[in-house]
């Protein structure tokens, strides 16, 4: 296997001891390739860094954070997250804010209110979201990797749909300092890589105890071990293959990568978990309350331009509906209805108790088995405008969002494409089973027809990009 993707980069540029010719090299690519994929909103020039994509609602001093909104196209970071100040640690500087659905709400990046990130492997395609702009400057070879954030599949759905890796860390190993906050108990910061050696090497660097963020645990991610394959037991529930929303070329594909799968070793044990069917509205009832206090904080007078009215409320309305786009008001409005005291018992609270309910039912999957694998994304990636429902896309993050939900780690991984666009493979484990997540990914990666040369493939074979 040769030298993964990021090594290789960094070490055939540091042969000449100039960080600043790694800097230049993306650069020059993302100024010559981006302006047909638009994964940027802004872009950094440190020179004398290594470079990566960093999504817009992660701060970061010297540039701004817009989170994909009109109402902060002007606010410039006050600080820098955490993980910003971990990575310079090590070398490493944004290349740019990658751009996002606004404040992480949607699964497509058209709800950007700047312009829509576009899918590398087909730019009349979207490249999923709400970390859009992330998944789109790694699969185009813009940035060796980046950082998204996931709330209830933000960081998967689009590595699946533009064919890299994307991963998940346990709610609490990724500091969530510097991230503006959607759903505080569902966040967490990750990375988007072409292979599990560079995720392993990113998340070494970002993964800390941080005394800002109480949430933050201090866990140590360990060397990737060599998994024993048939000594590992995989639950496939049939709720997700089962799903009448999952289209027959996915399913093929995840199929035949079970195949492999069982070929290795894999002991495949196909599960029952009830209470799957209600992960959609237990996460819309949960996330747009958290949303819908998070964001309270917008209101005119501490960010964006202050409206001169009589009275703070009409300053504030006025603020809001110019400022937030259709799809955070939505979220906003269902927020604060399941958030009111009419309706708090009987929404917000019932969903709170599904939500223990679902960890139960499959933190009892995990008593004897390893791992929980699905497909990523139910259909290939839509193309741009094709969906104007909702709920069509709500409905996509059906197979992501339980590891939100139980703040389990999990990953995606292309597998075999559908229509030359990619598909994902998503696995997940037990909550701080990271280092074992990782390693059996590490194992499998070079199952995929998709894996070649020590990384996954880009678009048009890598021959545009690499």
């Amino acid at each position: 296997m040769s030298e993964n993707f990021l090594n290789k980069k960094i070490r055939e540029m540091e042969r000449v001891n100039k960080k600043g010719d790694i800097f230049s090299f993306f650069f020059n690519r993302t100024k010559k390739y981006d302006e047909k994929v638009k994964a940027f909103l802004e872009i950094l020039n440190y020179k004398e860094a290594i470079p990566y994509g960093l999504k817009d609602n992660i701060l970061c001093i010297g540039a701004k954070t817009t989170c994909g909104s009109q109402l902060l196209k002007n606010y410039n970071s006050t600080y820098d997250a955490t993980v910003v100040e971990n990575l310079r640690k090590y070398g490493f500087e944004p290349l740019g804010k990658t751009n996002m659905d606004e404040f992480a709400m949607g699964s497509s990046t058209e709800n950007s209110s700047f312009f829509p990130t576009r899918n590398p492997w087909n730019t009349e395609r979207i490249p999923g979201g709400s970390s859009g702009g992330s998944a789109a400057a790694v699969a185009s070879g813009l940035v060796p990797f980046a950082l998204g954030s996931d709330t209830g599949g933000s960081i998967r759905l689009p590595a699946a749909m533009c064919g890299i890796v994307g991963y998940k860390p346990s709610y609490g190993l990724v500091s969530r300092y510097g991230l503006v906050a959607f759903g505080s108990s569902l966040d967490q910061i990750g990375p988007f890589t072409r292979c599990i050696e560079d995720t392993h090497s990113v998340i070494k660097m970002i993964a800390s105890k941080d005394e800002k963020d109480s949430t933050s645990e201090n866990f140590e991610i360990k060397d990737l071990a060599t998994t024993d394959l048939k000594k590992i037991r995989i639950a496939i529930p049939r709720e997700m293959v089962d799903y009448e929303g999952l289209d027959e070329g996915v399913k093929e594909s995840f199929y035949l990568f079970v195949e492999e799968l069982e070929k290795n070793g894999v002991k495949i044990n196909y599960v029952n978990i009830p209470s799957l069917k209600y992960v959609i509205a237990t996460y819309y009832l949960i996330a747009p309350g958290e949303a819908s206090s998070n964001l309270s904080r917008f209101d005119g007078v501490r960010y964006g331009k202050r409206n001169d009215k009589s009275n703070y409320e009409d300053m504030v309305n006025l603020f809001r509906d110019s400022g937030f786009g259709i799809e955070v008001k939505r979220r906003i409005l269902l927020g604060t209805f399941t958030l009111s005291s009419a309706y708090y018992d009987a929404y917000y609270r019932k969903a709170l108790k599904v939500r223990r309910i679902i960890k139960k039912e499959i933190d009892k999957i995990f008593e004897n088995n390893d791992f929980i694998i699905n497909p990523t994304s139910p259909v290939i990636a839509p193309y741009l405008n094709q969906i104007t429902d909702p709920l069509t896309y709500y409905l996509m993050d059906y197979y992501t969002i339980s590891a939100n939900l139980i703040g389990a780690p999990a990953i995606s991984l292309p597998i075999k494409r559908v229509e030359n666009m990619p598909v994902g493979l998503h696995i997940m484990s037990k909550r701080f089973m990271d280092n074992e997540l990782l390693s059996f990914a590490n194992r499998i990666q070079n199952l995929s027809p998709s894996f070649k040369n020590g990384f996954f493939e880009l678009p048009d074979g890598g021959e545009k990009y690499v």
